[in-house]
């Protein structure tokens, strides 16, 4: 066992790069809750966005068209549950589930010959002088465009729900969609973007993983991530802010366990390998016991002729 070789600096900024995936889909959900729409679909919108997203970046060359791709591609996935939930009024958790296996099948069946392949490699940002600054330059300063995208989207996303008019009719719509639809609001037409809004972030997401955290594509690379995500949301108390101290903490967890591994610690790896998923399930039942945060209309199918 030799922890020297974990060198502190890499360590916190691989933490940025593993949270990233995590950070999209879990904004992309908490909008999509903040109208009081439940969507367990996120890892299906997540891994169809990785497939998507490195397909067209492997055709093309260009990872940024990989990214629109994988954006369009969760939008559209999450058109389905659309349909199913907004206008055929199923149930929320059934088309959710229903979705995520939909698409677990469908980017199995995409990525067929995409396996082996290897996608153009992602520019990093270069800020002069600060790029260049020791330690920070190479923590804060030295990475890809969709890291710095994500961030940018959370303050955006925070702001929105809290000091502007769409935000107070999202949250009115997600508190109580009768009140909000007795006032004029169109309740459909706002979880519906809502809705497309998450799939296009989830799409992202898996993009991020198959593009630049592991840029090559493998069934299933998505790992889990979308469940994480939407373990967050209620984490984070619907909150932008603690969304984003969630997946770092969660990417802190998964990077230190590998370096870990890679520093031949003494303990399993099947244990290091799931320690991500213990630690995060144990802080979200710790610090989200208060559900005073949650949309009062969460889950709940609105019935236009009521």
């Amino acid at each position: 066992m030799d922890l020297s070789a974990i060198n502190p600096v890499l360590l916190i900024a691989s933490l940025m790069v593993a949270a990233t995936p995590l950070l999209l889909a879990a904004i992309g959900e908490l909008v999509v809750e903040k109208s009081g729409v439940l969507n367990l679909g996120v890892e299906g919108m997540m891994i169809v966005g990785a497939i998507a997203g490195f397909a067209t970046a492997v055709e093309t060359g260009s990872p940024l068209l990989g990214f629109v791709a994988a954006a369009a591609a969760g939008a559209l996935l999450s058109l389905l549950f659309v349909i199913m939930t907004q206008v055929a009024l199923a149930n929320q958790v059934a088309s959710g589930l229903a979705l995520t296996l939909f698409g677990l099948g469908l980017s199995a069946l995409m990525g067929q010959r995409y396996v082996g392949s290897k996608p153009p490699q992602m520019g990093r940002v270069d800020i002069p002088l600060l790029s260049d600054l020791p330690v920070v330059g190479r923590i804060l300063f030295g990475h890809d465009v969709v890291l710095y995208f994500g961030i940018a989207l959370t303050a955006a996303v925070w702001a929105v729900l809290k000091y502007s008019r769409v935000g107070l009719i999202l949250r009115a719509v997600g508190e109580n969609h009768d009140a909000a639809h007795a006032l004029g609001y169109k309740v459909v037409k706002i979880r519906t973007l809502a809705i497309l809004f998450g799939g296009a972030c989830a799409g992202l997401g898996g993009a991020y993983i198959s593009l630049i955290r592991v840029p090559q594509w493998t069934e299933g690379m998505t790992a889990g991530i979308g469940w994480i995500a939407l373990a967050l949301v209620v984490f984070a108390s619907w909150k932008p802010w603690r969304a984003l101290l969630g997946a770092y903490l969660f990417g802190g967890v998964t990077v230190v366990q590998l370096n870990l591994q890679a520093a031949g610690v003494a303990i399993p790896v099947e244990y290091l390998a799931m320690s991500p998923y213990l630690i995060t399930i144990l802080v979200l039942v710790i610090l989200s016991a208060d559900k005073s945060s949650a949309p009062a209309s969460l889950g709940r199918s609105f019935h236009a002729s009521r």
